[in-house]
């Protein structure tokens, strides 16, 4: 491979942007090691895509994800993970499919932004009395 893949992927307020290269099997995370990324839920769903294509070893995945919350920034991380690797290995596309479809396709769902008159909320409503 000559050139380095660049992938973003987005959930809520979270976004990643994953970088695949050659190298030796390695993926980190905002700098560190996958292994020791905390929480282990989100460790763990960030290695779904890497466990189903069977651990490349003859690549590099570089993963910085910013804003959002914990959950967010992982599932952004699968995505921005899972998408570089079908670029790199188009054959993958349908074991990923197959597992899960947001692996590839984003959610789109965001906040909902607050209405006036309603005290901060988006939806909630302040009360009348009629007697």
């Amino acid at each position: 491979m000559k050139k380095a893949i660049h992938i973003s992927g987005k959930r809520k307020r979270a976004i990643a942007k994953a970088t695949l290269t050659d190298g030796k099997g390695i993926v980190r995370v905002n700098g560190c090691l996958l292994e020791h990324y905390e929480p282990e839920f989100a460790r763990q769903k960030i290695m779904e895509p890497f466990l189903l294509a069977g651990s490349p070893t003859n690549i590099d995945v570089n993963i910085k994800i910013i804003g959002g919350g914990v959950t967010s920034q992982a599932d952004a991380a699968r995505l921005a993970a899972a998408r570089t690797m079908i670029q790199h290995t188009p054959s993958l596309k349908s074991v990923f499919l197959d597992y899960d479809r947001t692996l590839l396709v984003a959610d789109v769902r965001r906040k909902e932004c607050s209405k006036p008159n309603r005290h901060g909320q988006a939806r909630s409503k302040t009360q009348k009395s009629y007697r």
